[in-house]
């Protein structure tokens, strides 16, 4: 029996379709060159924006064709958007065989099994269920040796106007401390190097056990083998002195961190209910400065938030200008069901968000320009995660992506390079070593 998986959405998510991969390999499964050779086709979704939405239901589309040829083919849909329709989903597309969310993730065996048996398999849970720890127990089957994903906590218990969150993956729940090292202990030892933990909320882990997260950090770090460790997504209220403090501290933290803005104006982060003003914001990035030499951002920003003036726009765009991020992920502002947001009066017009998403990437690419160039001739250490096109590929610490000429096996390795040139989104390298 052969499975495909297609992954919507953030790393959590990937990280998710990491566990189902190790699932479905101990019932004995095997991955799929692609879908249409597949047995069991499974759709992890999001349900962020409106986009992915139209996506899931278009793949359904193509992936019904399978049953052509093998009626007794199963498709399923799970994650973010199963969780948010439920059985609406199913009345849109019938084609569904079984579903569940990310609360349920462990029930996949019964609910194959049910629906190898002619039934429909829908499990969507309104709260997650009391042994949703089982998850931890199966391992992850990865597509990266050398990095490894690590989730510590689900959920999140801000209350941002125009987020799902809360509703699609429940309040915040932190996985216990021993659970999460015995995960990395086990990575370690089949040659993971690198640890990025995650979180809807990462920085807010430990919060509802008693532990703050800067103890996560040190903890990690003990594990004999750990050589980088990375952590996404953080709320900027739960990043603390502390926690800078440990970055700057710790030597496997590496110099980079993602800190969602998302807008400009503090008048719009206060009707998105961020919990926090543009000043405020800035504060913490000049506090991260202060420990962290060399740090990098990278983050996320909506444009088009209801009421959103030009006035508005533009703090924004100055807000860029003043942090300088490595990497910005923008989206126009998508209404979501079910927020406060969806219901504000003052919706912007599709153009005028376009207009300032243009505007947006103009001033980013300029910046990525600037700070491109700067690397060049730097020296930086880079882990290698791969061999592509006669080159090996790795990241910085700073996070950016490296491609080196070398000889020998240097996959696994943190080596010391030069670099040549620097585009945007990759640099050119020597080895020094």
């Amino acid at each position: 029996m052969k499975y495909y998986i297609k992954t919507f959405g953030c790393q959590m998510n990937f990280n998710d379709s990491e566990r189902l991969r190790g699932i479905l390999h101990s019932m004995g499964y095997q991955p799929a060159q692609n879908w249409e050779d597949a047995d069991l086709i499974l759709i992890n979704t999001c349900t962020i924006r409106e986009k992915p939405d139209q996506k899931v239901y278009s793949h359904l589309g193509e992936y019904k064709k399978i049953k052509e040829k093998n009626p007794k083919a199963l498709i399923g849909v799970c994650g973010c958007l199963a969780q948010r329709m439920g059985e609406e989903l199913v009345q849109k597309a019938p084609v569904v065989d079984l579903m569940f969310s990310s609360f349920n993730m462990h029930q996949l065996p019964e609910l194959i099994q049910q629906a190898q048996a002619g039934y429909r398999a829908i499990a969507i849970l309104e709260e997650p269920p009391e042994d949703e720890d089982r998850l931890w127990d199966f391992p992850t089957i990865r597509d990266n040796q050398f990095c490894a994903y690590v989730t510590v906590m689900k959920g999140c218990d801000k209350n941002c106007t125009y987020c799902v969150v809360p509703k699609t993956r429940g309040r915040q729940r932190s996985r216990s401390l021993e659970s999460i090292l015995s995960e990395v202990r086990a990575l370690v030892e089949d040659g993971v190097k690198e640890i990025h933990l995650l979180g809807q909320n990462v920085t807010a882990w430990g919060q509802d056990i008693g532990i703050p997260f800067e103890e996560l950090l040190y903890r990690v770090a003990q594990v004999q083998g750990v050589e980088r460790i990375r952590f996404t997504t953080g709320h900027p209220k739960d990043l603390t002195e502390n926690i800078a403090k440990a970055m700057g501290e710790i030597p496997q933290v590496c110099e980079h961190i993602h800190l969602p803005v998302q807008a400009g104006s503090s008048r719009i982060l206060k009707l998105m209910d961020r919990g926090y003003t543009k000043e405020e914001y800035l504060e913490k990035i000049e506090m991260l400065k202060s420990y962290v030499k060399g740090i990098t951002f990278s983050t996320d920003i909506i444009v088009g938030f209801p009421t959103e003036t030009e006035e508005d726009f533009e703090e924004t765009l100055d807000v860029l200008k003043k942090v300088r991020f490595e990497q910005v992920f923008s989206f126009k502002y998508s209404p979501r069901p079910d927020t406060p947001a969806y219901s504000m009066d003052g919706q912007i017009p599709d153009d005028v968000k376009t207009k300032r998403m243009s505007r947006l990437l103009e001033l980013q690419k300029s910046i990525l320009s600037d700070i491109a160039s700067s690397y060049e001739n730097t020296q930086q250490e880079v882990l290698i995660e791969g061999y592509e096109n006669g080159k090996f590929i790795g990241r910085t610490r700073t996070n950016r992506w490296a491609s080196i000429k070398g000889q020998g096996n240097l996959l696994g390795r943190v080596v010391k390079v030069k670099v040549i040139s620097s585009k945007p989104y990759s640099m050119d390298c020597e080895l020094l070593e």
